[in-house]
């Protein structure tokens, strides 16, 4: 669950230069932009998976993240998404057995990444007014459909299945600012577990309870900071107790016995009391994880009114990051063998020494330019970045911004920075693609230049 905070690419970043593949001078990128400025071209379509989305007023999403969509990470064998995703799925299958001597735990690691807005929002109880519904934030393919937020867009589907117990993991996607630890699309794993009264005293989990045969689930009572209005304060401490001793036990197994962890109180819209889990790792406290009571509601949309459950939710590439010292997200679309055979283990929990690759030299570009009065988004000047820059680019700051002090116009100054992953780029290289990006901000954003 997130809690917390494809198709092959059109472009092979780290072969080469994206100008020197671009034969004509308007690409399918330029034509694409086009045709979303103009919502009322509803003839066109964006296909994914053999079928067509018509766009639409809330269509946004772009070539270079469609080049991203099934490419599967984390289904590939050997990549460290994988290897992350192997480890936590055996940690689970050892440790949860059921009756019949087969793992309780059932993973769902191929799922479509193209859902319902009902899937991502409404089945998680995410209110109609919620910020994380933008359009700024999100993939959207039509006004009705999205590249999924969060692997939690499945989760009402499962527990209406009939599961009580499953890992999801997938691609997620999201708008977002771009340097060494943001990616618009990363993947995440996530895990939900449900009670029913008979369950929880078969599995002992109210083995310490005083006549734990009299315990209750359910009541009418007062929400408060530690329970639901539908919960019992006895059920919700037991099984927020038994949520953090499975998560205390794979934290454990992935960094080693010794390690430190505190929970932080937080807010989710779909669990209720939530927390997230920090450790401590090289000297510094860092959050790796959100988890909770989930939320009745929603369990009951599901089915399974007579349960209480918990979920919880963490980014594979976080994981990754700080258990392997991956210095940028970007490494892991890299498809250098230098970096990948690192990861080439003979068992999933043999520990892996990664040595970083060279870094080239930065080459660093500023653009600035008055924004329109209206209609500008950074989430959209980060995307373009992206379709140009593609994975040349490294990081883009807001540096400076300006208010001319007769026309009130604002003006926005970025930095951006540009560094190859396997070799040295040129000023030449990178004047050409910061000149394409200067012109198509101006043509599809409205922006005028300050160059």
């Amino acid at each position: 669950m997130t809690l917390c905070c494809g198709l092959r690419s059109f472009f092979q970043f780290f072969k080469m230069p994206v100008y020197l593949q671009q034969t004509k001078p308007r690409t399918f990128r330029h034509v694409y932009f086009r045709s979303l400025a103009s919502t009322s071209r509803l003839s066109e379509s964006v296909e994914l998976f053999g079928k067509l989305y018509p766009q639409d007023d809330y269509t946004n999403v772009t070539p270079k993240i469609l080049s991203k969509v099934g490419k599967n990470l984390h289904n590939q064998k050997y990549h460290p998404l994988w290897l992350i995703k192997e480890r936590i799925k055996d940690h689970f299958y050892k440790q949860y057995i059921g009756r019949f001597g087969n793992p309780l735990f059932s993973v769902y690691d191929n799922m479509c990444p193209v859902v319902t807005v009902e899937q991502n929002f409404d089945s998680l109880l995410i209110p109609s007014d919620h910020a994380s519904r933008k359009k700024g934030d999100n993939y959207y393919l039509t006004c009705n459909h999205m590249l999924r937020a969060h692997t939690s867009a499945h989760q009402r589907d499962l527990v209406c299945s009939g599961l009580d117990a499953f890992l999801v993991a997938g691609d997620v996607y999201r708008r977002d600012e771009i340097d060494s630890s943001h990616y618009p699309v990363f993947h995440q794993m996530e895990g939900v577990r449900l009670f029913s009264i008979h369950e929880c005293l078969s599995l002992q989990l109210f083995a310490n309870v005083t006549n734990g045969e009299d315990l209750l689930l359910f009541e009418k009572s007062p929400r408060t900071p530690q329970k639901q209005e539908t919960h019992t304060l006895e059920a919700v401490k037991l099984v927020e107790f038994n949520l953090k001793q499975t998560l205390s036990k794979l934290m454990t197994h992935l960094f080693g016995g010794g390690l430190e962890i505190r929970w932080v109180d937080c807010y989710f819209p779909f669990t209720h009391p939530s927390f997230e889990m920090e450790i401590k790792f090289q000297g510094e406290w860092m959050e790796v994880l959100g988890c909770g009571v989930m939320e009745q509601k929603l369990v009951n949309s599901g089915g399974a009114h007579e349960k209480i459950g918990w979920a919880f939710g963490l980014g594979l590439e976080r994981l990754a990051m700080i258990l392997y010292n991956i210095p940028d997200i970007r490494l892991f679309w890299s498809e250098d063998e230098r970096f990948l055979k690192q990861f080439h283990v003979s068992h999933i929990d043999q520990e892996v020494a990664f040595q970083p690759l060279s870094k080239y030299p930065p080459l660093i570009n500023d653009i600035s330019f008055w924004l329109p009065s209206q209609g500008y988004s950074e989430n959209d000047f980060y995307d373009l970045v992206r379709s140009i820059g593609g994975d040349l680019v490294e990081k883009v700051s807001l540096v400076d911004q300006f208010t001319h002090p007769k026309t009130e116009k604002l003006s926005h100054c970025y930095r951006i920075t540009y560094r190859h992953m396997e070799r040295t780029l040129t000023q030449e290289e990178v004047r050409v693609l910061h000149k394409a990006l200067e012109t198509t901000a101006e043509q599809e954003l409205g922006v005028v230049g300050r160059y």
